[in-house]
């Protein structure tokens, strides 16, 4: 038995944290006909049985690190975790200067100061791969799920239908690393606006769903340009995103002109303190993200 593994196993457990076992030496679940996606982790569809079976039992915990060294998951879900991993550009060189590129870590960072508050002091783990992962106790009463690139380049998340590799397992790039004590901070809710999908229009038949989606769009458009315009310093740039976001959907399925909605949102950015130069950067990710995600009507932003 491979009592390191184990006892990683079995820490992760008393903080309330469901573990499954990962193949010894690998980021992928042990358990039978499970896969992880290539890029972004664990795979969001089909059947999770690994997030099914994790465990916070240290009787199986045992029984389980008994047989093998499997590596530690945590599924992030059903420990009401949300995992901020800040990932390391890919293919990086590190004999030609690269260290200097951006990587998670640094695009956080920034996002943070625009936000108007520090990086989060919460516990921390280092990754195989010299990337962080930020844990986030989630907030009650929404289901947030995986993203990817969502919050910004080289910054994913880990929720609902995610895994994390706990400190403690080994990979043949290397161990992941606890920084500090296993304390998970409360999600920030700069971020929290960020992550959380918007609220999707209510359904109506078939016959009269294009004339009621332009009324809604306009009601959507005014109460997003207020809540822009008016939001307090710390949270303007979320709020100015997740306005963005919710209104791309609107200009996919041509029940707005991308130039009103970015008119729009623009001057409440300015209006509510933001330099010219942010509103726009910030409306143009967000704009091009949802038009990319919302081609169909009815997609959730």
């Amino acid at each position: 038995m491979n009592h390191h593994l184990l006892n990683a196993a079995l820490d992760a457990a008393e903080h309330g944290w469901h573990v499954f076992p990962l193949r010894p030496g690998s980021k992928r679940p042990a358990l039978h006909g499970e896969q992880a996606c290539p890029r972004t982790g664990p795979c969001t569809s089909g059947h999770l049985k690994w997030e099914q079976r994790a465990t916070t039992d240290p009787d199986r915990i045992r029984a389980t690190w008994s047989q093998a060294p499997y590596n530690v998951g945590i599924a992030t879900g059903p420990s009401g975790l949300v995992v901020v991993d800040l990932d390391m550009p890919k293919n990086q060189d590190k004999n030609k200067g690269s260290s200097d590129a951006p990587n998670g870590a640094t695009t956080f960072r920034a996002l943070c100061e625009r936000a108007g508050h520090a990086v989060p002091a919460t516990y921390r783990v280092r990754t195989a791969s010299g990337g962080v992962h930020l844990y986030f106790t989630a907030p009650t009463g929404i289901r947030l799920t995986n993203t990817a690139g969502t919050v910004g380049e080289l910054v994913d998340t880990r929720a609902w239908g995610g895994y994390v590799v706990a400190a403690g397992s080994l990979t043949p790039a290397g161990p992941y690393e606890a920084l500090c004590g296993p304390e998970a901070a409360p999600l920030p809710r700069w971020l929290q606006s960020i992550l959380q999908p918007a609220p999707k229009p209510s359904q109506s038949p078939s016959g009269v769903v294009a004339g009621q989606s332009r009324r809604y769009a306009d009601v959507a458009l005014a109460s997003e340009t207020r809540n822009v315009a008016t939001a307090q310093p710390g949270a303007r740039e979320a709020t100015l995103f997740r306005a963005a976001r919710a209104l791309g959907r609107f200009v996919a399925w041509g029940d707005l002109p991308r130039h009103v909605v970015e008119q729009a949102l623009q001057e409440a950015g300015e209006a509510a303190g933001l330099a010219v130069s942010e509103c726009r950067s910030t409306l143009r990710s967000a704009l091009n993200w949802s038009i990319t995600h919302n081609q169909r009507r009815g997609t959730a932003a």
